[in-house]
């Protein structure tokens, strides 16, 4: 079908092989990279094409934030519940030449697999967060967005926040001195689904919606991403709160303490074990979960360690840090200092500063500017990446209730193998993750 030396794919062929289901979903997908440069080369039109997998109301939403921009049209919508889109195979989308990147706003569970074959097929990406259902899956993302040269943001929409950057900054130039402690909120794990199964509607192919995972009872209050529950509080498809808010509030705390390419060396747990939480009747209520155990994590920081401690003192979106000479707490947004007048610094303050950070004004334009340039955006996938993985590794030190040794350069856990086999997980026949040429 397709012929590598040349990038390209014949249309019916493909279109005949996708109708045929989910087997199409790991296929391998290269097509003509154009309309847009890659690697900085800005192509003649400079008039952005996007596509939008996972047309339901956030990714609606997502697009509606990129269709304000004079420059942006969002040409077509895949999405497995017929009625919300265009189509309900991605695959369709990304053959279009004219569509130049892709808006990914599916669940968790398909984020890897239509980040991939969008990279494979040239076009660039924004996912939503959380990036990645699994750790392993997420270092597979940062691998194709690498081997493809494709530009992929990751939608922790924070990093553009100018009052979370002042935070940062505060705290990466030292302005409370040595950090010693953090505080992160207390995020709850996921739950177990088990509500009574039901009927689909007509024109939602569940079995596809389902995707990677094993199959479950359809019902009207797990098809939802938030409602009562809603699937992301839910484990068969979600890290919960863990990762819907905490790739968001653990986040800042990686970009403040300096650790976008790293993370946390050991996470441990205290308190009550752990005991899931089975949902056999609908529950009202974004932020139910088990949050117990207590969790604590160690960063190396030269020759210190700087302990992070998840407590319900800290905001969901951020962080406090205690340093030798006062406070930050950062937020959604907002910023509180200790001293106070830190709080008040201006612009040029922070632009006479030694270390600087990325500073973006618009986390959307950052991405589209980005594809111009072919500069990495605000939230690069391996900031991206990074940040889940620490989300990640907080719910597994739960589930084992074991003190856990992180290797964030190799990325697996020492001498547990245990812990090791929640790094991924058996997919379905024809879902598997494809493999990178």
């Amino acid at each position: 079908m397709t012929d590598n030396r040349v990038g390209r794919v014949d249309r019916r062929s493909f279109l005949k092989a996708a109708v045929g289901g989910a087997a199409v979903a790991a296929s391998p997908l290269i097509l003509p990279r154009r309309v847009l440069g890659m690697r900085g080369q800005a192509g003649a039109n400079e008039h952005f094409v996007l596509g939008l997998i996972g047309a339901g109301p956030r990714g609606n939403s997502v697009a509606r934030s990129f269709n304000r921009f004079d420059d942006v049209t969002v040409a077509m919508r895949a999405d497995v519940h017929k009625s919300r889109g265009d189509t309900q195979n991605y695959h369709e989308l990304l053959e279009r030449d004219d569509i130049d990147g892709v808006i990914i706003a599916t669940g968790d569970r398909w984020h890897a697999l239509a980040a991939i074959h969008a990279a494979q097929a040239g076009k660039h990406i924004f996912t939503e967060k959380p990036l990645s259902f699994t750790i392993h899956e997420g270092r597979k993302m940062v691998e194709a967005t690498r081997r493809y040269e494709v530009v992929h943001q990751v939608g922790s929409q924070q990093r553009s926040m100018y009052d979370d950057y002042r935070g940062a900054m505060l705290v990466r130039n030292g302005h409370i001195g040595k950090i010693h402690k953090v505080y992160a909120y207390n995020y709850c794990s996921p739950m177990e689904h088990a509500l009574p199964g039901g009927d689909p509607p007509d024109d939602l192919d569940w079995d596809r919606w389902c995707g990677p995972v094993a199959v479950v009872p359809y019902n009207e209050n797990v098809y939802p991403m938030r409602a009562n529950p809603g699937w992301m509080s839910f484990r068969q498809f979600s890290g919960g709160e863990m990762t819907g808010w905490g790739t968001h509030g653990l986040d800042q705390i990686q970009w403040a303490l300096g650790k976008d390419d790293s993370g946390p060396v050991e996470i441990w747990t205290v308190g009550d074990p752990f005991e899931p939480w089975i949902v056999t009747e609908p529950r009202p209520g974004r932020f139910h979960g088990p949050k117990t155990p207590k969790i604590f994590m160690r960063y190396e920081n030269g020759a210190d360690s700087i302990e992070v401690e998840f407590t319900e003192e800290a905001p969901m979106g951020g962080g406090i840090f205690f340093g030798e000479r006062g406070t930050i707490r950062t937020g959604r947004g907002s910023l509180r200092c200790d001293p106070p007048e830190l709080a008040e610094l201006g612009v040029e303050d922070f632009e006479a500063m030694d270390i600087q950070l990325y500073r973006s004004g618009n986390h959307q334009r950052d991405w589209l500017d980005c594809i111009k340039t072919g500069e990495r955006p605000c939230a690069d996938v391996e900031i991206g990446h990074r940040s889940t993985t620490v989300c990640h590794v907080a719910n597994i030190a739960r589930w084992t209730g074991r003190r856990l040794f992180w290797d964030p350069v190799n990325e697996q856990f020492q001498d547990d193998a245990d812990a090791n086999t929640y790094l991924d997980y058996e997919r379905r026949e024809g879902y598997q993750l494809p493999e990178l040429s």
